[in-house]
C-alpha cells in the first residue's frame, strides 16, 4: 500500500533529494553514536541498532495521513518525501549490511538486478495497459463486479511472486512489498482505476496489518523489557536525537520548507520518527544471525510500538497546545502570578475557540471540495491577512 502511494517523480524532485540528504545525516549520526553506547554488540548488531534509529514507519503513516486529511498539505508532502526515504533507504542499508552470506559488492549486484527486473515489469505493464491488451482489458472490466475477484487475485499473485523472489535473493520482504506497490501503480494507473487498490486496502487493513501488530506483540518479552528500562528510554531518546532533530533542522534549512510554521515542522518531524515495521525486520535479522539477544530485540520492538502509539496522540495534543499559546501564557504568569487561574482559563478558552473554528472551516471546505490540515489552519490563524488575501496559495 505504501509503495503504491509513492510517486517516483516526487522522490526524484528537490524535496526527495533533500530527504535523502537528511536520512544520510541521521545514518551518520547513528553509526557514530551506537558504538559509543557500550551495548556489547557485534558489528552486525551495531549496524542493525544504528539502522533502526533512522527508520520511518511510512506504511503505517499512509492511513494516518489519509484519516487526518493531510494529503496535499505541506505536512503531507514532507511526510511523503521524508517518510518514504526513511523506509526505503534503511531497507537498502539492511540488504547491504545485514546479509552475512554475500559480500557488499555481491549485495549491490543483487539489488541492482532486482530493481532492473521491477522496472522492466512496471514499464511493460504500463505499456500493456496503454495499448489495451486482452489481459489488461479483462482485469479492468472485471475489477468491481466479478465474483472471482480477478484483479485482487492478480495483485496478490504479484505480491507473492516478488516476496518469493526476495526470499530467493536473500532480500528483505519490505523491499519486495514496496516493489509490488510500485508495479501495481503502473498496472492500474495512479489517476485512473482505484478500485483494485481499494480492495487491496480492505484485505491489508482488515487482516494483514492487525496480524502484523499481533505478531510483533507476540515477539516481545515484557520481562526483558522491564529488566532494561534504561535501554528503552535511551532508544526512545535516540530516535528523537537521530531522526526527529535532523529532520526538523533540514526543514528549516532547505528553501522549499523554510517558511513552514514551527508547528508544522514539529508535527512532520514527529510523524517521520514513528518506527515499527523495519525495527521488527531488523531485530529478526539480527537475532537470526546471532548478533543481537532477545532482550535487546524486545526492547527495540517495544520502543517502535510506543512511537507508533504515542506520536499520533502527541501531534493531536500539539495542535491544541499551539492554539493555547503556552509561551505567552508562561510569560503572563511570570509577570502576574496572582492571576494564574484567570490566565490559564483565558488561554484554554482561546484554544477551544480555535478548535471550533477549525472544525467549522473544515466542514465548509469539505462542501467546496477542498481539504485543509489542522497545522495549515493554525498557521493561517496566526496570519489572518495572508489567509484572507491569498487563501488558495496558503492551502496549497
Amino acid at each position: 500500500m505504501a509503495g503504491y502511494e509513492l510517486d517516483p517523480r516526487e522522490l526524484a524532485g528537490r524535496m526527495g533529494r533533500h530527504a535523502a540528504v537528511c536520512w544520510a545525516v541521521s545514518a551518520a549520526l547513528a553509526f557514530l553514536i551506537t558504538p559509543r553506547l557500550g551495548l556489547g554488540l557485534s558489528p552486525t548488531g551495531t549496524a542493525a541498532f544504528a539502522i533502526a534509529l533512522t527508520t520511518t514507519a511510512y506504511g503505517t503513516l499512509v492511513p494516518i495521513m489519509r484519516d487526518r486529511e493531510l494529503g496535499g498539505t505541506r505536512v503531507g508532502h514532507v511526510v511523503v518525501a521524508y517518510g518514504a526515504m526513511g523506509e526505503i533507504l534503511p531497507v537498502l542499508a539492511m540488504s547491504l549490511l545485514l546479509s552475512p552470506h554475500r559480500s557488499t559488492s555481491m549485495n549491490l549486484a543483487v539489488l541492482a538486478g532486482f530493481f532492473v527486473l521491477c522496472l522492466v515489469v512496471a514499464v511493460r505493464a504500463e505499456r500493456a495497459r496503454d495499448v489495451g491488451s486482452r489481459l489488461s482489458g479483462f482485469l479492468h472490466q472485471n475489477a468491481e463486479n466479478a465474483g472471482s475477484q480477478p484483479t485482487l487475485r492478480a495483485a496478490v499473485l504479484l505480491l507473492v511472486a516478488l516476496l518469493a523472489l526476495a526470499e530467493m535473493l536473500d532480500l528483505d520482504a519490505v523491499l519486495a512489498a514496496f516493489a509490488a506497490g510500485f508495479i501495481l501503480r503502473h498496472v492500474v494507473g495512479r489517476d485512473g482505476d482505484h478500485r483494485v487498490m481499494q480492495k487491496v486496502e480492505v484485505v491489508g487493513n482488515g487482516l494483514f496489518v492487525p496480524a502484523f501488530f499481533v505478531y510483533s506483540g507476540l515477539g516481545i518479552d515484557f520481562a526483558a523489557v522491564g529488566a532494561g528500562p534504561g535501554l528503552l528510554l535511551t532508544f526512545m531518546a535516540l530516535l528523537l536525537a537521530v531522526r526527529a532533530i535532523p529532520l526538523g533542522l533540514s526543514l528549516s534549512a532547505f528553501p522549499e520548507t523554510r517558511d513552514m510554521p514551527l508547528g508544522e515542522k514539529v508535527s512532520a518531524s514527529l510523524y517521520c520518527t514513528m518506527a515499527l515495521p523495519l525495527i521488527v525486520a531488523l531485530t529478526e535479522a539480527a537475532t537470526r544471525a546471532g548478533a543481537m539477544d532477545e532482550q535487546m530485540a524486545s526492547v527495540l520492538v517495544t520502543s517502535g510500538a510506543l512511537s507508533v502509539l504515542a506520536i499520533p496522540v502527541i501531534t493531536s495534543f500539539f495542535r491544541v497546545a499551539i492554539a493555547a499559546h503556552p509561551v505567552e501564557a508562561a510569560r503572563e504568569v511570570a509577570e502576574r502570578p496572582e492571576e494564574l487561574r484567570r490566565i490559564i482559563h483565558e488561554h484554554q478558552e482561546h484554544a477551544h475557540e480555535v478548535a471550533e473554528r477549525f472544525h467549522e472551516e473544515r466542514r465548509e471546505l469539505r462542501r467546496r471540495g477542498v481539504r485543509l490540515s489542522s497545522a495549515d489552519f493554525l498557521a493561517q490563524e496566526r496570519e489572518p491577512k495572508t489567509r484572507a488575501g491569498d487563501g488558495e496559495q496558503t492551502r496549497s
